[in-house]
């Protein structure tokens, strides 16, 4: 559900936009203003899960985000809407971290690494499938609610999740061995600003024309991000509890899996969106039809996720490179295959299919891999990390790459298919060029 609701309000916007007379900014918080406070706040929750018990902190962020899942289904205006998407947010972050420390305390070995595949392939399914499952939703316009459902859905699961999670769980949660250590709030107030102060401006620096305070946050994100770094360290030599743990920025790996991650969330969101801008703007398409464009994407991205651990041993180390160039390929055929403003034909699908398989395999080795030999005291620190890396991830996708498609659009003075089909093929080279970064950038860090 956390993952999902990522990138089912894509192919929402439009109706929300409509059925709330919401302006182009408001539609953009509501889509970014969920990943904003699950970003900021996912490390503070993996903390409190150490201090409090993860099992209950889990299910206290399952409560709120449930509870707010309501409150969006219900929402009779664009701002109530947005603060809303913020609290909903807010439940994610103290949810999902919880699933990974619990996973790396709970299970050992072999067994772990099965757990941490079940979790990335779960994760990576919710991101792919949210696209599909907005425009099912919207489409079906289930007793004249519009896009009410996307958000009401998460109602009945989360209650259901909610008792078996009370049978399942722990009954006093599962609390780390640091379960003492002081939460750190000046460095959870130095990260909070920094990632604001990075998102606002991609969130909406597009929408107004990249003023200068648009610039002036970027920098100060900078700024804000090297005091929190400083901060950390001096804490950690003076004995006390970072909010981010150095040695885990130091352990074996954790590097390459930040970089791998971010750049494979970053392609990932960014042809999810830019692709919903061009099937919708610019192809006409309606919401479910704009949904069930991206089946052959979630498809595979699930399939792969589930399985590549089955794969020979020998592949195992190559995999995510050989991911990360997969999807270049695919993004590359996408791209082209819209050219001149058409349908695309049945090589389209083919991109598709190669994007999702592409992806799954950039991510799901890398993050399980990652984790699977992080100590188990700190499990909370190494999932809060990567799991904010994630977000940010999608969250700069969205941005820079729906940033380029809009600019491109712009530059044409028209929103038509062959204007749209030529800017996403922009987007699709530019997206190709990171995912191959992401290539060569592994297999240099592996031969190390």
């Amino acid at each position: 559900m956390a993952a999902l609701d990522v990138f089912i309000v894509n192919v929402a916007a439009p109706s929300i936009g409509t059925g709330l007379h919401a302006s182009g900014a408001d539609l953009q918080l509501v889509v970014a203003g969920y990943t904003i406070t699950y970003s900021v706040l996912l490390i503070t929750g993996a903390r409190l899960g150490d201090r409090l018990g993860h099992g209950r902190v889990h299910l206290a962020g399952l409560a709120l985000f449930t509870a707010a899942s309501l409150a969006c289904g219900l929402a009779w205006g664009a701002t109530e809407l947005i603060v809303f998407r913020l609290v909903q947010g807010a439940g994610s972050a103290l949810m999902i971290p919880q699933v990974l420390s619990l996973i790396q305390r709970t299970f050992a070995g072999e067994a772990r690494a099965r757990a941490l595949g079940a979790y990335s392939a779960v994760l990576a399914v919710g991101a792919a499938a949210g696209q599909v499952a907005g425009g099912v939703l919207v489409g079906a316009d289930l007793f004249g609610t519009g896009w009410r459902p996307v958000f009401l859905v998460n109602v009945p699961v989360g209650a259901v999740l909610l008792v078996l999670g009370r049978k399942i769980l722990p009954p006093r949660g599962t609390a780390g061995r640091d379960r003492d250590r002081a939460l750190d709030l000046p460095g959870l107030v130095l990260l909070g600003a920094a990632v604001s102060l990075l998102t606002v401006p991609l969130v909406l620096g597009q929408e107004e024309d990249w003023p200068l305070w648009s610039w002036l946050s970027l920098a100060g994100a900078a700024v804000l991000f090297a005091v929190f770094r400083g901060h950390e360290s001096r804490l950690a030599r003076r004995g006390g509890a970072p909010l981010i743990t150095p040695r885990v920025l130091r352990h074996p790996g954790i590097g390459r899996a930040v970089f791998r991650i971010l750049a494979a969330m970053s392609v990932n969101a960014g042809f999810l969106f830019a692709l919903t801008l061009h099937v919708q703007g610019g192809l006409g398409y309606g919401a479910l039809r704009a949904g069930l464009t991206f089946v052959p994407t979630a498809v595979l991205f699930g399939a792969v996720s589930l399985t590549w651990r089955k794969w020979p041993a020998a592949w195992q180390r190559a995999l995510a490179p050989a991911g990360f160039t997969l999807t270049a390929v695919s993004v590359a055929v996408v791209g082209l295959a819209f050219h001149g403003g058409g349908s695309g034909g049945a090589v389209l699908y083919a991109g598709y299919a190669g994007t999702g398989a592409g992806l799954a395999l950039a991510f799901s080795p890398t993050l399980t891999g990652a984790l699977a030999t992080v100590r188990p005291e700190d499990a909370a620190d190494a999932s809060g990390l990567l799991a904010t890396v994630a977000q940010l991830g999608q969250l700069i996708g969205v941005a820079a790459f729906g940033t380029l498609f809009l600019n491109r659009i712009e530059s044409f003075g028209a929103l038509g298919p062959y204007t749209s089909a030529e800017a996403f093929r922009v987007c699709a080279w530019a997206l190709a060029g990171t995912a191959a970064a992401g290539a060569v950038s592994g297999l240099v860090l592996r031969r190390r």
